[in-house]
């Protein structure tokens, strides 16, 4: 069965990001392996901006926690409270037409960061990025990933690394699946090679400005960096309008500089209604509170 025929097709005009094809059959690709890849969606100069704005980030140098973190990599959260600049990459409409239409349009931010890896760190634990629910699998998922490569991902310099068409496996986990331990502050494990290489896994590489839209029940890492160059991304990752975000948007980012934020924005990141009325604030629309400040 054609899943996308059923559902229309996105108001806005996106068809210079499908290079002959349709959304539909982005759709349909994106059903059945579990993930899509478009090319040249961000200009130069939309880089650049990027760039700039993680750089005073990324010259702060602080580098991951743990084995999932990455000892050799800097993670940058709470983006929004950062530089207003990343809330084009929250909204861009590419992205949005996949995750209303998997979510739904009550959809919220669930977390975005941006990973810088260092040469000489190692591949992540393998893990797929709404594990948190509990929830048994097979089942729809209830989130969305995204990947923005801001600077080239290659072979060698840790491009994410991913198991098509995972997303419809149940209880089987791949050889070196993230465990509890994979999260303890000041535990890294660092390992020779890629011992845990799936044989079904890919490399995700996208020259800069690519973006790539995962199922939030795909399997996939980051992979190692074995070259002299880092690797940039920035990962916007949405979920179901009734879902608890993993990064408590609300929190991150001040009312004061959400409320300078376009509506579609402040929306992804909390201030919105779940239908019928999941999400109020004293019995009123979320969205008084900007208007008060």
């Amino acid at each position: 069965m054609n899943v996308a025929s059923k559902i229309e097709s996105p108001a806005t005009d996106l068809s210079r990001y499908f290079n002959d094809r349709s959304f539909d059959d982005a759709w349909e690709q994106y059903q059945e392996d579990g993930y899509v890849i478009f090319t040249d969606v961000l200009s130069s100069g939309q880089l650049e901006q990027q760039r700039a704005a993680l750089k005073p980030w990324i010259d702060a140098d602080i580098r991951g926690r743990n084995n999932f973190e990455g000892d050799q990599s800097n993670r940058i959260y709470g983006m929004l409270d950062k530089d207003p600049v990343f809330a084009d990459l929250i909204s861009h409409p590419l992205q949005l037409a996949f995750a209303e239409r998997e979510l739904g349009e009550s959809c919220l931010l669930y977390a975005c960061l941006a990973i810088n890896l260092h040469p000489g760190e190692t591949v992540q634990p393998w893990h797929f990025d709404d594990s948190h629910c509990g929830l048994a699998r097979p089942r729809d998922p209830l989130s969305l990933s995204t990947f923005w490569s801001i600077s080239d991902t290659t072979e060698t310099n840790g491009a994410t690394e991913i198991i098509p068409g995972s997303h419809k496996w149940g209880n089987e986990q791949p050889v070196g699946a993230n465990r509890g331990s994979d999260f303890k502050t000041g535990v890294t494990d660092k390992k020779a090679g890629s011992k845990d290489d799936h044989p079904d896994m890919i490399k995700a590489t996208m020259p800069a400005g690519s973006l790539m839209i995962a199922k939030g029940t795909l399997w996939h890492r980051g992979g190692g960096n074995s070259s002299d160059v880092p690797r940039l991304i920035v990962t916007p990752q949405f979920c179901k309008g009734w879902c608890r975000p993993l990064e408590q948007q609300l929190l991150a980012v001040s009312p004061e500089k959400v409320a300078r934020f376009p509506k579609r924005v402040q929306e992804l990141l909390g201030y919105n209604i779940h239908p019928p009325f999941m999400g109020y604030v004293d019995g009123m629309h979320p969205s008084r509170i900007l208007s008060k400040d």
